[in-house]
């Protein structure tokens, strides 16, 4: 399955998700390109890859086309998750319920701050870093997730990839090397600004340039 039909999947997982909650029976393809934010060739192109092709005047079952979107992107089961780095950030995922909910629980919260480990966030206890191999083996870590600042987040990396941890998710805005085998995704919020300002920019009438500072009574 290519990479950018699996990134859109939860799009479509969560399109599904609003029509069950709306107490639709099936879908059409336009109807999920709507809610996706993709058009309908594309839906049908992506769906493809699932096996499930729909059935013309009618559409995709909504049910089963959740069931098999769960059980591709392997939400059947639930995925143990362990935070490195409890500063802002990583107490605000810490303390977020919806990963729970999704299949993702918050098991373990580490940091290599004496004064954080130890305290408690969102009923669970700080461990420290050093402590993550026996972590993971315990609770059976399958995604780490590094929300320290970019100057510790490669041995973060090195120290979840030693403990056996082969899913990363990086919020720190650097870029990591990790195993072959190991899958690792970015998220970098300024980026993500930029882009938003980028558009922004564009709506309200391209660059805003200074003035140039042109010297008074200069000649060529």
């Amino acid at each position: 399955m290519p990479e950018a039909t699996v990134a859109r999947l939860p799009l479509y997982l969560r399109s599904l998700l609003e029509a069950q909650h709306a107490n639709a029976a099936t879908i059409s393809s336009e109807r999920l390109a709507e809610l996706a934010g993709v058009n309908a060739a594309k839906v049908r192109k992506d769906l493809s890859y699932l096996g499930s092709y729909g059935t013309r005047g009618v559409g995709y079952d909504v049910e089963y086309l959740l069931f098999q979107m769960s059980r591709e992107l392997g939400l059947t089961q639930d995925w143990p998750v362990a935070i490195v780095g409890l500063g802002n950030l990583g107490q605000a995922l810490a303390n977020y319920m919806g990963f729970g909910d999704r299949g993702f629980p918050i098991v373990a919260l580490c940091d290599a701050d004496p004064r954080v480990v130890g305290t408690e966030v969102h009923g669970v206890v700080v461990r420290h870093v050093e402590d993550l191999p026996v972590i993971a083996a315990a609770h059976g870590i399958s995604i780490g997730i590094i929300a320290t600042p970019a100057s510790a987040a490669q041995d973060v990396a090195d120290r979840l990839v030693a403990a056996g941890v082969s899913s990363i998710l990086n919020f720190a805005p650097t870029v990591l090397s990790v195993p072959e085998e190991v899958s690792i995704r970015k998220v970098d919020l300024a980026v993500e600004l930029q882009i938003l300002s980028f558009y922004q920019q564009r709506r309200s009438g391209g660059p805003k340039l200074p003035p140039l500072d042109i010297p008074v009574g200069v000649e060529d």
